[in-house]
Formats: structure tokens, sequence, C-alpha cells
């Protein structure tokens, strides 16, 4: 099985490190296609107004001068191009990507790019913050068990309608792990966003966006309830994003619009 690594934390991010752990405990064949610098937030944007620099750092491995988009494209339209990858690993993301944060990541939009050229595509990220004071980010849970939750993954078989799987890692030791939950896209409250406002060394202002690290209440059932529970997250997402309950209703409601 040949596995394209990619990623949006960039090219020397520790989370990629992890995906590539995981990786290789499935197949020899692995390649890495990253940014060459942080693309946190990019969701699935092109660099269409510059031009795309490809460096190759080392033998299956190169940086690209753009997103995480980009970098699928370049690895599977030019780099991998006479032989693609079975497989393409996105992550593993410093971080949660759970209910909204889905339409903002960088980290999903790889595996989307994937999903979008007919590969198997999975976006893996790792919770930190929720346990810990400090902050400090457990890799050790992704990569002691992200092996086992891909190979769950791709032994099911692959979903054929544009179908990518979002996994998330809890806040935990992996011993302290306690399950794995199929479940669904939660709600965040947006009310957690934060804009701060500074001011630079001219007296000038400006902004950092950031989210206020806020428990919620969530249903069970969703990724947001899983990682608060210790429990990994697997959560498949459909790149047609129609409501088809709305469609109905709309069409029934409005299918005699009639112009003029």
């Amino acid at each position: 099985m040949r596995i394209l690594v990619t990623n949006d934390d960039g090219i020397h991010a520790p989370g990629l490190v992890s995906a590539e752990k995981i990786a290789r405990a499935l197949s020899d064949d692995v390649w890495v296609v990253a940014p060459e610098v942080e693309q946190s937030g990019a969701s699935h944007s092109l660099t269409l107004t510059l031009p795309l620099r490809l460096r190759e750092v080392e033998k299956k491995r190169f940086a690209v001068s753009g997103t995480p988009t980009d970098c699928v494209m370049m690895a599977c339209a030019h780099i991998m191009k006479d032989n693609p990858p079975d497989l393409i690993v996105s992550g593993v993301n410093r971080g949660s990507n759970m209910a909204d944060d889905v339409t903002y990541s960088g980290t999903i939009a790889g595996a989307m790019e994937g999903c979008a050229l007919g590969i198997p595509s999975i976006a893996l990220s790792q919770s930190y913050g929720f346990e810990n004071e400090e902050y400090r980010v457990r890799w050790q849970c992704a990569e002691t068990h992200g092996p086992a939750v891909v190979r769950a993954l791709i032994a099911q078989g692959w979903p054929a309608d544009a179908v990518l799987m979002n996994v998330n890692f809890p806040d935990a030791e992996p011993g302290d792990v306690k399950g794995v939950d199929i479940c669904a896209q939660g709600k965040r409250d947006m009310q957690t966003a934060n804009l701060e406002r500074r001011i630079d060394a001219r007296g000038n202002p400006y902004f950092w966006i950031g989210f206020k690290r806020v428990r919620s209440n969530p249903p069970q059932g969703t990724d947001l309830h899983a990682i608060y529970n210790k429990r990994i997250s697997v959560t498949p997402l459909h790149l047609n994003l129609t409501e088809f309950k709305v469609l109905e209703a709309m069409r029934e409601k409005l299918g005699t619009i009639k112009l003029g």
C-alpha cells in the first residue's frame, strides 16, 4: 500500500512525525508532501495567484510553498503521477478538528482533496489542553492508537460516494483512552471566538484571532462528547454539502416559483 502523508502545520511539525509513524506501521511505501510553512486555518484553499515552489527535502519527502490542498494536488498530479497513493493521511494536527472546526481546518482539507481525487483519505488530529494546564500535546496517544484505527477503517471497505474520515484523539495518555466512538459532527458555541487587540511598537493596533478553551455540554453521539470523555472520535464527512431534507421541503414549497 502506497501512503501519502500531508498536514497543515508544516514540514517541520512534530505532528507530521507522528503521522509518518502511523503510516509506516501500515506500509513501507510512505511519501510526505507538506507545506513549507504552517497553513492552519487554510481550509480547502488553492494557491492561484502565486507560483508554487517545490523543494525535495530528501527521498520521498517534499515541501510545497502552498496550502494542504496544493500539496495533495502536487503529489498526485506531479510527484506521484505515475503511481498515485492508495491512501492519504492528513495530520496529525496539533489540536482537535471537531464540530465547526472542519470548515476552517487545513488538515481536513488535505483529506478533502484526496477524497475529491477518489483516494481514500483520513484526517488525524490530537486534542490537547483539556486535561493538562501546561497545554502539553500527547502525541503518543495518536501514535499508539492511530494504526489500529486506520487499519479498521481500511478493512471495513471505503465508502464510494466522496466520503473522508475525520479522526480525533483525546487529550489522554494512551492507556487512559476509553474506546472509539463512531459519531456525528458536533456544534460548538461560536461565542468562544476571541478577537484580541494589541498595540505594536509604533503604536498601531493589530489583532489575533483565537478561541477560548471552554468546555461545553455536547450531546452524546457527537465528536465533542467523545473527546471530552477520553474516547477517540471517528466521523465520516461528505463532500456534498447539500441538505437533502431541506431540499425536499423547498421543492414542495417553492417548486413553482414564477419569475417576472
